[in-house]
């Protein structure tokens, strides 16, 4: 009984560790070792033991990694604390559900060649980084998904990260924790010491050879951009006496930027729907902006007069005027799960516009600047999928969001590392406006080039290069990872029941 409740502290404490490897701190390394002792616990344990302990982990992952939707409840959705305080810890348990069924997962299927040392250290390399992965891409997919903290991210700054481009977020990611799982076997396998070390050196050399490959191209002259970032204090989101105030700060800091190529402003940068200030607001500034050859991308709520559905939008108002509707939607924030149920149970399910209507998935692709875009909106760029949607055909990835629901948390800082990686799977430039910080310019490997601090009025200026051409990933997906994961699974599956069936039957 001690020994079991060593374990789940010590699945605890590495699982609150674990955030430290993503961003601000990005100590990568953490994101090798912490899967490597949780491996070593699942060696000796019970397939119950195991998801008790991965849900231990869970909780200590989750609980400190994902703590600022504590803040948007709480802060800025006016929910008393203590309601706030039990919602986010019902998030987080849901969560760490995935890591729990993937423990018992993992070690249900290593015991079936515990008794066949021939097959069982093969076996153990494939099953532990395909069971982890398969269920990072299962909670990013499962009640609309909820990819944050997926191993992959720590390593934007690592070798290991060019593989994005050839396999994404998710191969990435099985590469990460194969490295643990031969870390593993580095240390408690002495006569696999010098295998163990062999297959790292070979796996990361080979992902940063294969990773330096070059699959996009230049196209075109860089365009000059100018990203606003308004830092009008979210608390005043809604409040009808502060709309000129926001209209007013974005409008000027707009002009003093006339000239550069492409003007963006963040997701719902404006809290009024386009249609109420087109005539008095935009159309002058239009007429202005077509004056110095400048484009303008704002993010702005945006109604079908036709049909009253309204939506969270880019809109491109340029020589060729177009709109993107974002299409993945934050369940609570921006529509009600089960609205009949519990709208008016606690005032954070009962904010203003948080009904807003999904964007189809096939849009008119959003025009800037001369160029083609793959626009997103806040999280949808966590969704590798979804931003390849516009590509070959884009040659620039544009991004909006608003960070600031989170206050001085971790979230912008886990948010800006996943918008890099968008970067390198695409092999495209990003530009990304947040409403306070932070904003960036990002090259086609993922590299920061520029960023804006935090919580300031700024407007940050630099150039983007357009890029053509396909990376690996962009023209397959996710498809060949998942395909090649259950195919491991179900083969490693069919073999753990054959051996099974042989003892039993001997």
């Amino acid at each position: 009984m001690l020994r079991e409740k060593k374990s789940y502290i010590i699945a605890f404490v590495t699982g609150a560790a674990l955030p430290m490897a993503f961003a601000p701190l990005s100590l990568f390394p953490l994101a090798l070792i912490i899967p490597t002792i949780l491996f070593w616990q699942w060696l000796n344990a019970t397939p119950k033991e195991a998801a008790r302990q991965g849900f231990a982990f869970g909780l200590g992952m989750f609980g400190v990694g994902i703590s600022w939707v504590y803040v948007a409840i709480h802060v800025f959705g006016h929910t008393p604390a203590v309601v706030a305080a039990l919602l986010t810890l019902i998030f987080v348990a849901f969560l760490a559900l995935f890591p729990a069924l993937q423990a018992y997962f993992s070690v249900r299927l290593l015991n079936n060649y515990k008794n066949h040392p021939q097959y069982s250290l093969i076996a153990s390399l494939l099953i532990l980084p395909t069971v982890w992965v398969f269920f990072e891409w299962f909670r990013g997919w499962v009640l609309t998904g909820f990819p944050w903290l997926n191993l992959a991210y720590s390593h934007i700054d690592t070798p290991l990260a060019g593989m994005a481009s050839i396999v994404g977020v998710y191969g990435l990611g099985w590469i990460s924790v194969l490295t643990s799982g031969l870390l593993l076997y580095l240390f408690i396998v002495p006569n696999r010491r010098v295998h163990a070390g062999i297959g790292i050196v070979l796996l990361w050399g080979s992902a940063y050879a294969v990773g330096n490959i070059e699959w996009t191209r230049p196209v075109d002259k860089p365009i000059s951009v100018s990203i606003v970032q308004g830092n009008i204090p979210q608390i005043t989101k809604w409040d009808p006496r502060q709309i000129q105030v926001r209209l007013d700060a974005y409008a000027k800091l707009t002009r003093q930027h006339w000239g550069s190529d492409l003007i963006f402003w963040p997701e719902n940068s404006i809290s009024v729907f386009y249609h109420d200030i087109e005539h008095h607001y935009f159309k002058p500034l239009i007429a202005e902006a077509k004056k110095h050859n400048s484009d303008l991308v704002i993010g702005i709520p945006y109604m079908n007069l036709k049909t009253g559905k309204y939506y969270s939008s880019l809109v491109s108002l340029g020589k060729t005027p177009t709109v993107y509707n974002k299409r993945h939607l934050v369940p609570f924030g921006e529509f009600v799960p089960l609205e009949f149920l519990i709208r008016g149970m606690v005032e954070f399910f009962d904010l203003p516009m948080s009904s807003f209507s999904r964007g189809e998935r096939h849009q008119p692709i959003l025009q800037a600047a001369g160029q083609k875009l793959a626009p997103s909106i806040c999280y949808e760029d966590a969704f590798g999928e979804e931003v390849i949607d516009f590509l070959p055909e884009a040659t620039l990835l544009i991004n909006g969001s608003n960070n600031a629901w989170y206050g001085d948390s971790l979230a912008a800082h886990q948010h800006l590392q996943v918008s890099r990686m968008r970067s390198v799977e695409t092999g495209r430039m990003l530009m990304r406006a947040t409403t306070n910080g932070i904003s960036a310019l990002v090259d086609h490997r993922g590299k920061i080039l520029k960023r804006s601090p935090q919580f300031e009025t700024y407007v940050l200026k630099g150039e983007v290069q357009p890029r053509t051409g396909a990376t690996p990933y962009v023209r397959l997906g996710n498809y060949p990872v998942v395909i090649l994961m259950l195919v491991i699974l179900g083969g490693l599956w069919w073999q753990g029941r054959r051996l099974t069936q042989g003892m039993t039957e001997s």
